[in-house]
């Protein structure tokens, strides 16, 4: 099939008011198709159609290689987005997956060829390797129904499997990208850590909310409201499905670049002396009163169960969520904080004007500071 006549097709989703989008994520290839129930049979038909006959085409692949080579040029010119990049790059090392981001290297997709992108499509596109998540007023029965009609000549393949080594940090690292005339300094400040699945999930959460996870944390009190650095510091855990890591990210005026990152260190290594019941109950209050706010839209919905999958979590799993996290004691966070914090392993990146910031990094006495390019290379000082 040729990709006009295929373009054509995906036209006429928006011809029965349906929306059809696909996205690439570090843990999957997502398809969305929102539709009316009463144009369900026409919505399936066409999404099999882009399925069991892709525009893996010379022209559409040309075209596509251009618009990811463009947008991986454009990164040059935000100072956020590299940090994120770097940081990922020097969280995991090269040997896994989640180093690279979603788009690939510039020279990684200049050298893929429309042959590959075909085996991969072919080694990885198939039911085996798939999950189906339906939000809407539809019967089962009728779903299933549907589902073997339009379907059925979707053949079988091999489910991926892939084993990656989470790597760990015994020593603080700070790694520096140059960007000429910046005023302000992007920081990514962060760790590896434990799987999603390998326990403490609402411990780590309501921890989370109290160091930086919130506007009320103690970090972005103290970087924000009390030393006027910058307009907003957060901290998450960042869980994908095989690997995982705990990230503080800010930006703030190059004159504060120094101070900003010893008040985050300061406050990661107070925290493990432990924390306050007023602070326990405004963090479980707050995730509480959100909590219902993440179901909200079909999308949300389906989002959320998605979660399920990629971290093979029971299918009943948010029927507990509230009881599990009001079950927590100060005692579970304490000992948590202690368990996951580690204030003298970091990866500390910055992006930022060197001129202006790289004496502020050395007072901070960390033994090397390594200077990088956007991609996370090592520039070999001459």
């Amino acid at each position: 099939m040729t990709s006009e006549r295929l373009f054509s097709k995906y036209g006429l989703f928006d011809l029965i008011g349906s929306s059809f989008g696909i996205q690439c994520h570090n843990d999957d290839i997502h398809i969305t198709l929102q539709t009316l129930t009463d144009h369900i049979d026409r919505a399936l038909e066409l999404l099999t159609l882009v399925l069991l006959e892709p525009a893996l085409d010379e022209k559409s692949f040309q075209r596509e290689q251009r618009k990811v080579l463009t947008s991986l040029r454009q990164l040059s010119d935000s100072p956020d987005e590299i940090a994120d990049l770097v940081f990922d790059r020097k969280l995991f090392n090269d040997g896994n997956p989640y180093s690279s981001p979603v788009y690939g290297f510039p020279g990684d997709v200049k050298n893929i060829s429309l042959n590959d992108i075909k085996s991969f499509y072919q080694e990885n596109i198939n039911p085996d390797n798939s999950a189906l998540v339906v939000v809407g007023n539809l019967p089962v029965s009728s779903l299933k129904e549907k589902l073997n009609k339009y379907f059925n000549n979707w053949n079988p393949g091999r489910k991926a499997s892939i084993k990656i080594n989470q790597s760990k940090s015994d020593q603080q690292k700070l790694f520096i990208v140059h960007k000429e005339g910046s005023v302000q300094s992007e920081i990514r400040i962060g760790h590896a850590t434990e799987l999603r699945t390998n326990g403490d999930f609402f411990e780590r959460l309501i921890l989370n909310h109290i160091l930086g996870g919130q506007f009320s944390s103690r970090i972005n009190l103290n970087l924000r409201e009390n030393k006027g650095y910058t307009y907003g510091a957060h901290s998450s855990f960042i869980y994908y499905k095989s690997s995982a890591g705990f990230l503080v990210s800010t930006s703030v005026g190059s004159e504060n670049t120094g101070n900003a990152i010893a008040e985050i260190i300061k406050e990661m290594k107070e925290i493990k002396n432990g924390i306050k019941k007023e602070e326990l109950d405004f963090a479980k209050s707050s995730i509480n009163l959100r909590f219902p706010g993440n179901f909200e839209t079909y999308g949300q919905v389906a989002g959320n169960l998605v979660s399920l999958i990629i971290h093979s979590l029971p299918h009943n799993y948010f029927d507990s969520y509230l009881s599990n996290l009001n079950s927590k004691m100060i005692s579970d966070i304490n000992e948590t904080a202690k368990k996951y914090i580690h204030p003298d392993n970091l990866n500390i990146v910055v992006v930022g004007d060197k001129k202006l910031i790289l004496q502020q990094l050395e007072d901070l006495g960390v033994s090397e500071i390594i200077e990088l390019d956007i991609w996370g290379n090592q520039i070999l000082q001459s």
